[in-house]
């Protein structure tokens, strides 16, 4: 991957569409003051390098959760006996591909992975469960704890630097 300078237009462009991918190009062009083949051109670079990795819906869960039923999401820690990087790598490729894994992130200190799950149920969790941790015999700690409310959500990190 080519290297890439950033600039305080494409800082707020990223901004912006964090904030909102479903906004127009033209509306995009007025927010960052350039026009909006100029605007095309610079998401599409940011794009390309792989700087916006792909834009997504959010879900509201409370307004679902009548239509499809509550399901359980859990934030599990996983602490591992080998953590040598063939170790972690391993279970990281086993487990991240999972449809049920919404998020893993490695980490440290404490457990050596959090991951963020979703089961229809109790026993969808237990079945995800055999299936990922206790079928693994490098696994020697699994904690969940499961969502009883979602306070909030925003994957909006901020890019804009201040001053």
């Amino acid at each position: 991957m080519e290297s890439i300078s950033l600039d305080a237009t494409d800082l707020r462009l990223l901004d912006l569409l964090q904030r909102d991918a479903s906004i127009s190009n033209q509306d995009l062009a007025e927010q960052v003051h350039v026009s909006p083949p100029t605007c095309l051109r610079r998401v599409k670079r940011l794009r390309d390098a792989g700087l916006i990795e792909r834009e997504i819906a959010i879900l509201n869960d409370d307004r679902l959760a009548p239509l499809l039923g509550h399901g359980l999401s859990a934030i599990v820690e996983i602490t591992l006996d080998r953590q040598g990087a063939e170790h972690l790598e391993a279970f990281e490729a086993r487990v991240a591909p999972d449809p049920a894994v919404q998020q893993c992130w490695r980490v440290s200190p404490g457990p050596d992975f959090v991951l963020v799950v979703f089961a229809h149920d109790m026993p969808g969790y237990l079945a995800l469960a055999q299936r990922l941790f206790t079928s693994d015999a490098n696994v020697r700690n699994v904690k969940a704890f499961f969502s009883v409310k979602r306070s909030k959500f925003e994957p909006y990190r901020g890019v804009v630097r201040a001053g």
